[in-house]
């Protein structure tokens, strides 16, 4: 396969991000957004997806949270899309059920070329350290629909907030690393039978 990675920035009245990403990697971040759970949880997801991956985001933090870690989500998932080009040679699919202690989540993705997000589960404290819980599930929708995939996202058990999210970040890093491997018995063909995922 061809070199799968990119680099893609994004600038607004709100927040400044650029995020580099080779989805060949061997799971090294370099991650400052300014929200302390969030470049947690892009450690965990490089590290277990396999990708080399740096984020530099200044966001509107005098206001809150909420802008840069919707835009990094943004940004990520271009960055996705745009690293694998058209898809050519991939699984595609993927999923994963993860424990973080008392805690499991189940993800299953699918990169057929359509942005489409489900997100089943609850969290009990409104906040995870500098971030609302409700911009977990946020993220993973912005995610999904600029990295054009369908994501869906499941707890399936917990009590602990943190090992929630914790859960579903490892299990969409290791669904990303099963849907995004090279399938050799494609011999570089899209797995589609319409032809193409991009259009």
């Amino acid at each position: 396969m061809a070199n799968r990675s990119a680099t893609v920035t994004r600038t607004t009245g709100e927040t400044n991000i650029e995020i580099s990403l080779d989805l060949d990697g061997s799971g090294q971040a370099n991650v400052q957004t300014g929200v302390g759970f969030l470049d947690h949880m892009l450690h965990a997801l490089a590290r277990h997806a396999r990708f080399d991956l740096t984020v530099a985001a200044r966001g509107d933090l005098h206001i809150d949270e909420h802008h840069t870690v919707e835009d990094v989500g943004i940004v990520l998932g271009r960055a996705l899309a745009q690293a694998l080009g058209d898809r050519k040679g991939i699984t595609r699919m993927g999923h994963a059920i993860v424990p973080m202690d008392e805690a499991l989540a189940l993800v299953a993705v699918d990169f057929g070329g359509r942005g489409y997000f489900v997100f089943d589960g609850e969290f009990r404290t409104d906040r995870i350290g500098q971030v609302t819980t409700t911009l977990i599930p946020h993220f993973f929708e912005s995610l999904a629909h600029e990295g054009k995939l369908n994501l869906h996202a499941r707890l399936l058990a917990g009590t602990d907030d943190h090992h929630k999210a914790e859960a579903l970040f490892k299990a969409l890093a290791r669904a990303l690393d099963m849907a995004l491997r090279p399938d050799a018995r494609l011999a570089g063909q899209v797995p589609s039978t319409k032809g193409t995922l991009t259009v």
